[in-house]
């Protein structure tokens, strides 16, 4: 994450365990930095296509005119054992994390740089804030001692790599934690949800709505860990903000609805997504999933690293590759609910975390982020990502913990949603 816009890896098949097979050339898209870049590890690499995606953000030009902003995306085919050289070479130089998504084909590449697709059928929730007294109630029980002790357990696995036996551990361990929550709710499931060419899972837990399951929230962070190309079994890659803070928060949020049996009308879904530092290859897959089998998911809201507070504003809204709607509910939530806090917005481009998996597939995302992507943490994809470095608190990610809790609560309280608009 950095100055310029990051862009984060969809890499299928880093050769560091048998479990995962590479193959000698893969198709890609990635942002024209990155392709700078490669072209300067492999010369011979030629772009196949590009085109000027639009980022979702409109800016006003010198006449006064409402104006798209684009992003120029690639379409190359590559050799595969580049890509973790490609990932290297974009964080130490560019300081930022990724830039390139592989994809199963020369088609599926193709079909990337097309605009996200509109769903048949969206809706489009009722952003009106009408569960002060359910979300008021809550609130309070929110304990970052909780999600401190959560961080310290993920980040104490030596890694948390989408290939390593440690990185299956961690998973296996948010699902029985997770399962242990929900205290044997029939309304309540926990999936570990598998993937093909990696042994690690994503982790999901599901409270069905009562009268309104059709319509589905999804608030998502990832699991894994990382601390490069070369990260392996043995590496020490504890993640503790990366993304530990992330799925910490969300397991709070899952802590507090158990202990007071929160029964949403709108069914919930919590994700902790597998193989994200790798290239969102987790929800990507699921995202996928949904999109296949047509479910109506009103909303996404994506938690990658919440307790690293590097400006005086609180949450960074960011405002490419998501929704505008939804991104001003959270703004007016913060306001509701969190009223002392200070609100940036910033930029992160072209496929920046988990949520880009569920915007790239036409459904409603949102990123809301620790700090400005100029000032964010130094220590990420390190050793050096600790508590410590953290200050050995869990303060910062209260906020964002309070933040998906009140967007749970206001959005998954609702009856159906309008027709589309």
């Amino acid at each position: 994450m950095s100055r310029l816009k990051p862009l984060f890896v969809l890499i299928a098949g880093f050769a560091v365990s048998g479990t995962v097979h590479a193959r000698s050339t893969v198709w890609i898209t990635l942002g024209d930095d990155a392709y700078l870049l490669l072209r300067q590890i492999s010369p011979q690499t030629k772009s196949n296509e590009s085109r000027q995606l639009n980022t979702g953000i409109v800016a006003r030009s010198l006449t006064g005119q409402s104006v798209p902003v684009t992003e120029k995306v690639h379409v190359v085919e590559v050799d595969e054992s580049l890509l973790p050289k490609l990932s290297d070479a974009i964080h130490d130089k560019r300081r930022h994390c990724g830039g390139f998504i592989v994809h199963g084909s020369q088609t599926e590449a193709r079909v990337a740089l097309a605009p996200a697709p509109k769903l048949a059928g969206t809706v489009a929730p009722n952003y009106q804030i009408n569960d002060q007294v359910v979300v008021n109630k809550l609130l309070p029980q929110l304990q970052d001692s909780n999600i401190l002790g959560t961080i310290q357990t993920l980040s104490g696995y030596q890694n948390r790599f989408y290939a390593t036996s440690h990185g299956q551990a961690a998973s296996d361990w948010i699902a029985s934690n997770w399962k242990q929550l929900a205290g044997g709710r029939s309304d309540v499931t926990i999936e570990q949800v598998a993937h093909s060419g990696y042994p690690q899972k994503s982790v999901v837990l599901t409270i069905k709505g009562k009268d309104n399951a059709a319509e589905e929230l999804v608030l998502g962070a990832h699991l894994d860990s990382t601390i490069g190309s070369g990260t392996g079994e043995n590496s020490r890659a504890p993640g503790a903000d990366d993304d530990a803070s992330g799925v910490a928060s969300l397991t709070e949020v899952i802590r507090v609805l158990m202990a007071n049996n929160y029964q949403p009308r709108r069914t919930i879904k919590f994700m902790a997504y597998a193989a994200e530092e790798v290239g969102l290859r987790g929800s990507n897959d699921i995202a996928t999933r949904h999109k296949q089998q047509k479910t109506n998911v009103v909303g996404v809201l994506q938690l990658d690293m919440t307790n690293y507070q590097g400006n005086a504003e609180d949450i960074f809204i960011y405002t490419d590759y998501t929704n505008a709607a939804q991104n001003a509910f959270l703004a007016d939530l913060i306001k509701t609910y969190q009223p002392a806090l200070k609100v940036g917005y910033d930029q992160c481009g072209y496929a920046c975390s988990d949520h880009a998996s569920w915007n790239k597939q036409g459904y409603v995302a949102s990123l809301p982020f620790e700090s400005s992507f100029s000032n964010y943490n130094p220590y990420i994809h390190t050793s050096k990502d600790t508590l410590a470095n953290m200050g050995n608190q869990a303060q910062h990610a209260l906020k964002f913990t309070k933040l998906a809790l009140s967007y749970a609560v206001e959005l998954g309280s609702d009856g159906p949603a309008l027709k589309a608009r």
